[in-house]
């Protein structure tokens, strides 16, 4: 049903579970943190402002919700997961986070504010989440994308998702993570 294989640790490409500081394609300083080791005193807050300033044209299978209200009530059912976060200096630019699903399984979400798009900042986020998930113990990740959504399914492809299930407009995606070797 799903395959893929995400690389162990020590393949070019794919980077440490976060806490970790890189240069994006525009020679911005992007530093990728666990939720609650960020550089601002209140990182909820910092993740619902990056919400609202969120251009609706970006919006994916109705995600991120956009009052207030919905984006509060959302960001507390991904918290409850695994979530890391890119900072540009204090300022919160993307969140990729892990909500639980089954035993050692989780779906993936990724959003990366529009202004910080295109510079390879979206393809660390989430390798650094599979890195974090790998020293978890999960074992899946699966995701839904827009079947037209061709950067982001070209995103998912190059970490590793391979498609598991496609039907209708939607595409679910998944990658199986090895274990930490001992």
């Amino acid at each position: 049903m799903y395959g893929g294989h995400f690389p162990p640790f020590g393949h070019a490409g794919v980077v440490a579970a976060p806490p970790l500081s890189f240069f994006d394609a525009e020679d911005r300083e992007i530093s990728i943190r666990l939720y609650g080791d960020g550089p601002v005193d209140d990182e909820y807050e910092a993740l619902v402002e990056m919400y609202l300033d969120y251009d609706p044209s970006h919006r994916s299978l109705g995600l991120p919700p956009r009052s207030e209200s919905a984006i509060r009530r959302w960001q507390d059912v991904l918290l409850a997961g695994h979530c890391v976060l890119a900072w540009h200096e204090n300022e919160l630019v993307g969140q990729a986070a892990l909500v639980e699903t089954g035993e050692d399984e989780c779906e993936l979400i990724v959003f990366l504010h529009q202004d910080y798009h295109g510079a390879g900042i979206g393809t660390r986020l989430m390798e650094a989440l599979l890195s974090y998930a790998r020293d978890q113990g999960i074992s899946r990740v699966w995701l839904l994308v827009e079947r037209d959504n061709r950067p982001a399914v070209n995103l998912y492809t190059d970490v590793g998702f391979i498609v598991s299930e496609d039907a209708g407009p939607d595409v679910e995606m998944a990658v199986a993570i090895d274990p930490v070797p001992a």
